[in-house]
């Protein structure tokens, strides 16, 4: 929970940014952070990536749970929730900017394959690093959005704390039987997955990468492994 709770801290700080230089940020200096952003992103994810023992099982597991969540368009119906949320909650607020900041800020903090690799990795591997990039990101954008929406941004914090710290917890208590060999390969892939999100921001792949469709890719080392392990005794 302490890298949830960091990330939050991170929100907030940019926000009351964002209020105080009101009008005052140019879309240059927003541009050139995320950029250096998406670098760091970009190695956080290669450094996951690199640590398995099993590069079949990371590349296996990536093909078929990007088919999956293709199948299932994972991706189309995670910003289907976020705009149902934005028009559920904006309905009858008039034109409230509170509203505005509020509901734009938590679907873009909240729906994500960061908030969900990083809780994974802080449940199971007592690895906070994901979700405090994430949470350095959240903050820079927050200054921008604080800056253009107003103060629902800062109130973001809430979902980010409920949700994010939500599925830390739940993989924190679910991860504890999983063996550590399994724990490394679903870690290997969700850092395929980072090194995506990394490209997006970037803006290094000609049509922007599907992410989320993938996210079912990182619980398939659960059956692999097993799988691989009854394979090679019948083999050997």
């Amino acid at each position: 929970m302490i890298a949830t709770v960091v990330n939050v801290v991170l929100v907030l700080l940019g926000s009351l940014l964002g209020l105080i230089f009101k009008n005052r940020i140019s879309g240059r200096f927003s541009a050139a952070l995320t950029a250096a952003l998406g670098l760091c992103v970009l190695g956080i994810g290669i450094s996951s990536m690199i640590s398995t023992d099993d590069t079949l099982c990371v590349i296996v597991c990536m093909v078929a749970g990007t088919l999956l969540g293709e199948a299932a368009d994972i991706e189309r119906r995670m910003e289907s929730v976020g705009e149902a949320l934005r028009r559920r909650l904006n309905r009858g607020a008039g034109d409230s900017r509170f509203v505005e900041g509020f509901v734009n800020a938590t679907v873009l903090f909240c729906v994500g394959a960061m908030a969900i690799n990083g809780a994974m990795e802080a449940g199971m591997n007592h690895s906070y690093e994901i979700i405090i990039s994430k949470g350095v990101i959240d903050g820079v954008t927050s200054v921008t959005f604080a800056a253009a929406l107003g103060m629902g941004v800062a109130f973001s914090v809430i979902p980010i704390l409920l949700y994010q710290g939500g599925l830390t917890l739940l993989f924190g208590a679910v991860g504890q039987g999983i063996p550590p060999e399994t724990v490394t390969e679903m870690s290997a892939v969700g850092g395929v997955i980072i090194v995506g999100i990394g490209m997006n921001m970037l803006g290094l792949p000609r049509e922007k990468l599907r992410v989320g469709n993938m996210l079912p890719a990182i619980f398939l080392p659960l059956a692999y492994m097993p799988l691989s392990r009854w394979l090679a005794g019948l083999i050997g």
